[in-house]
C-alpha cells in the first residue's frame, strides 16, 4: 500500500504548481490543504529578490493516515531564476516518514548538474521548460481574459521531468474561502505526465495569485486554500488515505497465488474513463460495455534455462538495466546483496526466485512507517513496505545483469484495515527472462492472479500518474477466477 505516499507527495506537488507565485517583492502566502473538506495540511510560498536573482520557496507537509498510521509527508522546493524567469537552478528536499532525500540542480548551456541524491551526474535540461517565475510571468503576460489558452512547458524538480501544461481561461465565478465568498476568474489547467493527466481547477486573484486550487484524485477532492498563518499551520485531521483506496472484491480469491488466470470487469463510478490500464505479458485489457474495462491477468512463468547478464538488445530491457536514484543497481552493498541472494544459480528464472525470497526475509521490519526509501537506503536499514520490498528487488535484479522495473497497482488480501476480500494499492517487480516480463513480489513471496497492474518503470513519481487519475474512480463488478 506504499505507492500513497509518493502519489500524494506528487499530487501537493502538482497543486503547488498551478497556484502562481506571488506578484510583490518580498512576499509568502499560507495555504490550507483539504482532502473532502478535512484538513490535511499546509503550503507555504515565498518570493524574493537575492543577488539580483529571483528565489521561490514552496515548502508542504501533508498528513496521511494508513491503516491507524499517520504518516507525516512534506517537500521543500527552491527555485533561482533570473528576473526574466530564466532557469538557473534548484533544490528539492522531500520527507516521508523519517526518510529525507535532497536533490540539486544548477542549470547551465542546457544542462543540469546533479547532486545531494545519488552519485553527481549531467542531464539535459528540457528545453524551454519553466521553473516558478517563468511560469508567473508567462501566466501573466497571457492574463485572466475568459477564452484565453495556451500551453507552457514546466520543469518540475520533484519528478525530475518536464510536463506540458494547457491553461484555458474561464468567466469568473463566485467562490467560498473558508466562509469569505468572493468572485475570481477560473483557470483549468491540464498537466499531461508520463502515463496520464491530471487536471486542476484554480481561481485567481489580480495578482495572478491562485486563492483557491482544486484537484480530483484517489476518489477524493483536494483542496488548496489561501488562508491566514494561523489556518495553515493548525492541527490536521486525520483522513485515512488507506482505506478510502481499498476495493471490494465481489467474491472471495480462494488461491489467487496458484489459480491460472483471473478476469476481471471493472466498472466506473464516476465521469471517469477507464482507459488507464496496461497491458504487460501478464496482464491483457480490452474494452467492455457500457464504459466497463475488462482486465485478465493470467501470470505467464520465467522461462528455464536463460542465462545472465542479459546480452539482448531489446530497448526497454536495457534501461531497466540502468541505476537511478531510487534503484541504486550501482550501489556497493546493493550489488553485495544481489551476489548473495543468487549464489551458484546460473539460470535466470533461478535468479529472480533467489532474490524475491531473500528480499522477503532480508527486510526484517515490515510496517507502513516508513516514508519512501531507495533501494540503497532499504539495504541499509531492512525496513519498509511493498515499494521498498519492489525497489530492493529490481535494484538486486539489475545489479546481476537481470533487467528489471517496477509495477505499480493493486493485489488483493483476504483482509486489510478492517475490510475483508479486499483490493489495496501495491507496488512489485516485474524482471526480463525470454523476452517476457515475469512478475516477482518480496512482499508476499509470490506474484499471482490477484495483481493488478496499473503503471510500470523505475519508481520516479512519473510513473505514478496513471494511478493518480485512476485510483478511487472505478470498483470491481465482477471477477472469475481460473484454476
Amino acid at each position: 500500500m506504499s505507492k500513497l505516499k509518493r502519489m500524494a507527495l506528487t499530487c501537493l506537488a502538482l497543486l503547488a504548481m498551478t497556484a502562481a507565485a506571488p506578484a510583490a517583492t518580498p512576499d509568502t502566502e499560507y495555504y490550507v490543504v483539504l482532502a473532502d473538506g478535512q484538513k490535511i495540511g499546509h503550503m507555504v510560498r515565498s518570493r524574493t529578490v537575492e543577488g539580483g536573482n529571483v528565489v521561490t520557496v514552496e515548502s508542504m507537509e501533508l498528513a496521511i493516515g494508513r491503516g491507524g498510521v499517520t504518516i507525516t509527508i512534506g517537500q521543500d522546493e527552491k527555485a533561482i531564476e533570473t528576473p526574466q524567469g530564466e532557469p538557473l537552478a534548484f533544490e528539492s528536499t522531500q520527507r516521508m516518514g523519517g526518510v529525507v532525500q535532497t536533490i540539486k540542480g544548477d542549470i547551465q548551456d542546457g544542462q543540469i548538474k546533479l547532486t545531494g541524491q545519488g552519485a553527481p551526474r549531467t542531464v539535459p535540461y528540457p528545453a524551454g521548460a519553466m521553473l516558478a517565475e517563468g511560469l508567473r510571468l508567462e501566466q501573466k503576460k497571457r492574463g485572466l481574459t475568459p477564452g484565453t489558452q495556451y500551453t507552457l512547458t514546466a520543469f518540475v524538480p520533484t519528478m525530475m521531468d518536464a510536463l506540458t501544461v494547457q491553461i484555458s481561461v474561464a468567466a469568473p465565478k463566485r467562490i467560498d474561502l473558508l466562509g469569505r465568498v468572493v468572485t475570481l476568474p477560473e483557470v483549468t489547467t491540464i498537466m499531461q505526465g508520463p502515463t496520464g493527466r491530471i487536471v486542476t481547477t484554480s481561481y485567481v486573484d489580480d495578482s495572478m495569485i491562485a486563492q483557491k486550487t482544486t484537484m480530483p484524485v484517489l476518489g477524493m477532492m483536494l483542496e488548496m486554500i489561501a488562508c491566514d498563518k494561523s489556518v495553515a499551520l493548525s492541527e490536521n485531521d486525520v483522513v485515512d488515505f488507506l482505506d478510502k483506496t481499498l476495493l471490494d472484491s465481489p467474491s472471495p480469491i480462494a488461491d489467487p497465488d496458484t489459480a491460472k488466470a483471473a478476469v476481471y470487469v471493472l466498472e466506473p463510478t464516476g465521469e471517469q474513463k477507464l482507459d488507464k490500464f496496461i497491458v504487460t505479458d501478464s496482464q491483457a485489457v480490452r474494452p467492455g460495455a457500457d464504459g466497463k474495462m475488462v482486465v485478465t491477468v493470467r501470470p505467464v512463468d520465467a522461462p528455464a534455462g536463460v542465462a545472465f547478464p542479459y546480452e539482448g538488445g531489446d530497448p526497454a530491457a536495457l534501461e531497466a538495466l540502468k541505476p537511478n536514484r531510487y534503484i541504486e543497481s550501482d550501489d556497493e552493498r546493493v550489488i553485495a546483496l544481489a551476489r548473495q541472494a543468487v549464489g551458484d544459480a546460473d539460470d535466470a528464472a533461478e535468479a529472480i526466485r533467489r532474490i524475491e525470497r531473500f528480499v522477503e526475509g532480508y527486510i526484517d521490519s515490515k510496517n507502513l512507517s516508513v516514508g519512501y526509501a531507495s533501494a540503497a537506503e532499504v539495504a541499509e536499514s531492512k525496513e519498509g513496505d511493498c515499494s521498498e520490498h519492489a525497489l530492493l528487488s529490481a535494484a538486486m535484479c539489475r545489479a546481476v545483469g537481470i533487467p528489471a522495473r517496477v509495477v505499480a497497482g493493486y493485489v488483493y488480501v483476504p483482509q486489510l484495515n478492517g475490510r475483508r476480500n479486499v483490493f489495496g494499492g501495491h507496488a512489485w517487480t516485474e524482471a526480463y527472462i525470454g523476452g517476457k516480463w515475469v512478475g516477482l513480489d518480496a512482499t508476499r513471496g509470490s506474484f499471482g492472479v490477484g495483481h493488478i497492474a496499473q503503471a510500470v518503470g523505475s519508481g520516479e513519481p512519473g510513473d505514478f500518474f496513471r494511478a493518480i487519475s485512476t485510483m478511487g474512480y472505478f470498483k470491481i463488478a465482477k471477477v472469475t477466477v481460473e484454476n
